[in-house]
């Protein structure tokens, strides 16, 4: 199963795919070598960030985001797909832009009929790293260190992994 995670921005929109063992499979096959079974490995397979320029009008920019979201959830293929619930935001009109850009996930996700899921970033947090108040920075070594990622990554692309590392949890629980 692949979980593509996206975390939505009007400048930076995050994205990262993972794979995970079906759970039933897992089980049925360590019952049947009569073993316990184990944690579910996750597979990294890919992440990025789709970048849009600050300087192009809103519209214009979700265009964008629109066009190029639907190319990564094509190429990727993902069996679900999960978003980051709305947080607060510092500022009214970031509030108003970041709604905006979820609403063009949301609708560009839903087009493709693929599942999709909602974490707030306090859940993702702690399903990653324990603690619902992690800063950036531990979210990303923790993502790095579970998908024992080598390379720097974005913390778009950090918190998009997050996204589908947490629905990963969740759905094999």
């Amino acid at each position: 199963m692949n979980i593509l995670g996206i975390d939505p921005g009007s400048i930076y929109c995050g994205y990262g795919l993972i794979e995970i063992a079906d759970r039933r499979f897992q089980i049925a096959i360590y019952k049947k070598l009569n073993l316990k079974p184990e944690i579910i490995n996750h597979k990294y397979l890919s992440s990025g960030r789709i970048a849009l320029s600050a300087k192009k009008s809103l519209h214009i920019r979700l265009k964008e985001l629109y066009i190029n979201l639907a190319e990564v959830i094509t190429e990727c293929r993902p069996d679900e797909i999960v978003i980051e619930k709305m947080f607060f935001a510092k500022g009214v009109k970031a509030a108003l832009s970041l709604g905006h850009t979820r609403g063009v996930v949301l609708l560009t996700a839903a087009l493709t009929e693929i599942p999709i899921y909602e974490y707030s970033a306090l859940e993702v947090k702690k399903a990653v790293v324990g603690y619902g108040r992690a800063d950036k920075n531990q979210v990303q070594q923790m993502v790095q260190r579970i998908l024992n990622i080598k390379r720097s990554l974005s913390p778009d692309s950090a918190d998009a992994l997050a996204l589908a590392l947490c629905h990963a949890n969740s759905r094999v629980l």
